[in-house]
């Protein structure tokens, strides 16, 4: 690991950007989403499953991601969540306003 940090507060206004990039990719599970982002990241970032929950619940208020069982017959039944059309648009949406964003902040910073 780098000596430069990611702190939470950095990326707490993301979690629900990075959740619904990957739900965009493919419908996935609860630890995968955990598993995957620790693996993007190089092991510089853990999402924490109480946030990434948390981030669930609110996407799903927001009828941005459904849920459903999985049909596992080997182990308990997975609860897998995919991406609505509205979430989707959403997804574009903060992309675009982070490009903006981050325009704003290297020129200020």
């Amino acid at each position: 690991m780098s000596e430069n940090k990611i702190t939470s507060d950095l990326l707490r206004g993301h979690t629900d950007r990075m959740i619904l990039r990957l739900l965009s990719e493919a419908d996935r599970y609860g630890y995968e989403v955990v598993k995957l982002i620790a693996e993007r990241s190089g092991g510089e970032y853990e999402l924490k499953e109480a946030t990434m929950y948390a981030s669930f619940r609110r996407l799903e208020a927001d009828l941005d991601i459904e849920w459903y069982w999985g049909d596992e017959t080997q182990s308990g039944r997975r609860k897998y969540f995919r991406i609505t059309e509205k979430g989707k648009a959403t997804y574009v949406r903060n992309f675009n306003n982070w490009e903006y964003a981050k325009r704003v902040l290297e020129n200020l910073l």
